[in-house]
């Protein structure tokens, strides 16, 4: 078995790419194909521990396990065999074939890919070999003229796939023809002639007023518009990795803000309040956060520097007046060791500073940092808890665990909110703190705090299919798969 390809280039990140390649997954799933997903490269903080396919457990980005979920596969790591995880703004941790290489991490970028793209390549023939269909997902925009010398993500993956080509464009930025245009005429030439449409993304308004647009592109480069999708922002689908938008109202619910520090991570893990009848929004903003109902800090790749940022930013303060109201906080992983007495990072593990730092002192733990990553998926039930978080009493949920850090805790002031070995989670009053990441994921965690379940994935995957079913000229998805 060859499996045929289709590949969703973008003219620039954000276009949409990741959601219209799950949207294509479930739509090839939905014709009885095999389906898979593929990015040689991926860039995020949104990570997810899935199988090796030798056994045992590793990472990949957040958008290839909805992808393979939408594909109705299980996800593995070759769907992503290599993710860049930001440190900072020119260092990122290297995870290649769902394990943390540090030597490479140190390496220039573009000797760094040369290495990188046999593993990719190996990962893209292993899944050619075992399904019908791959959608494939480039990263950024084809068109990175500065980077092309080096671009295995779109150019060497387009190539070696011989994948049928989408180029994505937001039309709701503006100047999405000049986008389109222009990231045609920079393209590789030889990615360029396997272009098969444009693909305008994010419509609002009159479809009529495009015209004459897209025939005169469609002149200039021999390209048609196979398909202008409208805005959705209920999709349901999480962000791949920036930071989500602002607060979406709720009549009568909750205001739930999330502390969107510098490095934070698995942002993903809160797309299911969307739909529960809360006020959900990312935010650096004190006046926001002092707002909110419900404060939740989320992971983080770099905790010691967020924890910095905090203080730096004077948000600390705010979150300890938060814990003191009595108003629900919501911690995890990451924000977790940030509200304990002490981080300890002997070896230096995030970024490479070794040193030691008080925590928010909100709870009485201390967390060590060790080079070993832990990586688990877990199943855990809660123990008996009290005030806003006794609903989740007893309820069995299903996470993960993605971090460096061991945390101990002072028993006699805290309650084991997930018992086991070891304990995943203390709660003190209003305060519960998690090491399980995905919680909210869960329908019955959503239903007992909020009165309302969430979409579920299924509904999710099919709507956007939907979508794309509607809007994509009759036919133009199934001819992507004939050859040219």
């Amino acid at each position: 078995m060859t499996a045929r390809a289709v590949m969703v280039l973008g003219c620039t990140s954000g276009a949409g790419k990741s959601w219209l390649a799950t949207a294509l997954c479930r739509w090839y799933a939905r014709q009885g194909l095999t389906v898979a997903p593929f990015k040689a490269q991926n860039m995020s903080n949104h990570a997810r521990v899935v199988a090796l396919p030798g056994g045992g457990l590793g990472e990949i980005g957040s958008a290839q396990y909805f992808q393979a979920l939408a594909a109705r596969v299980a996800p593995d790591v070759r769907m992503n065999p290599v993710l860049l995880k930001p440190e900072a703004d020119t260092r990122s941790q290297v995870v290649l074939a769902g394990r943390v290489r540090e030597e490479l991490a140190a390496m220039p970028w573009r000797e760094r890919s040369a290495l990188l793209w046999p593993a990719a390549q190996a990962s893209l023939a292993a899944l050619r070999g075992a399904f019908d269909v791959l959608v494939i997902e480039g990263a950024g925009s084809p068109a990175e003229i500065n980077l092309a010398a080096s671009d295995y993500v779109n150019t060497l993956t387009a190539l070696d796939s011989g994948a049928a080509a989408l180029l994505v464009a937001d039309i709701d930025r503006g100047g999405a023809f000049a986008h389109l245009f222009g990231t045609h005429a920079l393209m590789d030439a030889r990615v360029r002639a396997q272009l098969r449409g444009f693909v305008l993304n994010k419509f609002r308004g009159d479809a009529t007023l495009l015209a004459p647009a897209p025939e005169r592109l469609q002149a200039m480069t021999g390209v048609p518009t196979l398909a202008t999708l409208p805005m959705r922002r209920d999709h349901g689908l999480p962000e791949e990795d920036a930071v989500p938008g602002g607060a979406e109202a709720a009549a009568g619910g909750p205001r739930v803000a999330v502390l969107a520090y510098p490095h934070a991570s698995n942002l993903d893990e809160f797309e299911p309040l969307r739909a529960c009848g809360v006020s959900l929004a990312f935010t650096r903003d004190a006046a926001e956060l002092a707002r909110a109902d419900w404060l939740v800090l989320p992971g983080s790749k770099h905790t010691r520097a967020d924890l910095a940022w905090l203080r730096a930013q004077r948000l600390d303060t705010l979150v300890c007046a938060h814990a003191a109201s009595g108003r629900p906080l919501l911690a995890v992983c990451g924000g977790l060791q940030m509200l304990g007495d002490r981080i300890d990072d002997a070896d230096g593990v995030e970024g490479g500073r070794a040193g030691s730092d008080p925590g928010l002192g909100v709870l009485p733990l201390a967390t060590r940092f060790e080079p070993a990553k832990r990586l688990d998926r877990t199943r855990r039930r809660f123990a008996s808890l009290d005030g806003a978080w006794a609903p989740l009493s007893g309820l069995e949920v299903d996470g993960y665990e993605i971090r460096c850090g061991r945390t101990v805790a002072h028993p006699a002031h805290l309650t084991v909110a997930l018992p086991g070995a070891p304990p995943l989670g203390w709660q003190r009053g209003n305060v519960l703190a998690l090491y399980l990441h995905g919680v909210l994921e869960n329908p019955a965690v959503v239903q007992a705090l909020f009165g309302r379940a969430a979409r579920s994935l299924d509904a999710v995957f099919d709507g956007l299919a939907d979508l794309v079913d509607a809007h994509f000229q009759p036919g133009a998805l199934m001819a992507l798969l004939e050859p040219r």
